[in-house]
C-alpha cells in the first residue's frame, strides 16, 4: 500500500470514528426526525478531501452506526446510499470551486446553499430508502412514507445550517493551524 493510501485510510477511519458517537448521542430529537452532528465529518471531509473521501466517511460510519442501532438487515446497505449522498454533493462543490481557485468555506454563501442541496438530496435518498423498505417488509403506508416530508425536509435543511455553522469555521481553523496537509487538486 502506498504512502498516499495508508494516509487516506488513517483520515477516513479518524472522521468515520468521529461520525459514530456525533450520530448516536450528539443531537436533538424532533418526533421522528433527529438534529444530529453525525454529518460533522462528512462535511469536513468534503471541503478537506473532496467527494470520495467525504462519502467513504459516511459509508464507514453510516454503517457502524446502523449495525449498532438496528443490526444487519436486508435493507442496512441501502440506508448507507443517503449519507454518501452527502458527501458526494459538498464534496463535488469543494471540487468545482477548487478548480476555480477557490475553497468552498471561504465562499460562505455558496458553501451554505452547497449544504443545504445536500440535505435536500440526503432527504430525497432517505424518503426512497424508507418507502422501499417499507414496501420490502410489508408496512408502507403512504402516511408513514409520506406524511411528514415537508417536516423532514425543513429538519434537514436546518441541520445542514447548523452543521455549516459549525464546519467551516473548524475547516478554516484546521488549514490556518497547519493541521491537516493539503491534497493534491485535480
Amino acid at each position: 500500500m502506498s504512502r498516499f493510501q495508508s494516509k487516506t485510510l488513517c483520515r477516513v477511519g479518524i472522521l468515520a470514528a468521529m461520525y459514530v458517537p456525533l450520530a448516536l448521542f450528539v443531537g436533538i430529537q424532533f418526533g421522528n426526525v433527529r438534529l444530529s452532528f453525525g454529518s460533522l465529518p462528512v462535511v469536513v471531509g468534503a471541503l478537506l478531501y473532496g467527494p470520495l473521501e467525504a462519502a467513504l466517511v459516511a459509508l464507514v460510519g453510516e454503517l457502524l452506526k446502523q449495525l449498532l442501532t438496528y443490526g444487519l438487515t436486508a435493507t442496512t446497505v441501502l440506508y448507507l446510499i443517503p449519507p454518501m449522498l452527502r458527501g458526494l454533493v459538498i464534496g463535488a462543490g469543494a471540487v468545482w470551486m477548487w478548480r476555480r481557485g477557490k475553497r468552498l468555506e471561504n465562499c460562505r454563501t455558496r458553501c451554505f446553499a452547497v449544504c443545504i442541496l445536500a440535505a435536500v438530496c440526503t432527504t430525497i435518498g432517505n424518503t426512497l430508502v424508507n418507502w422501499l423498505d417499507s414496501v420490502l417488509y410489508g408496512y408502507y403506508t403512504f402516511a408513514y412514507v409520506f406524511g411528514d416530508a415537508v417536516y423532514r425536509f425543513g429538519v434537514g435543511m436546518l441541520n445542514a445550517v447548523v452543521v455549516a455553522t459549525v464546519a467551516i469555521p473548524l475547516v478554516v481553523l484546521l488549514r490556518r493551524q497547519r493541521v491537516v496537509q493539503e491534497v493534491k487538486r485535480p
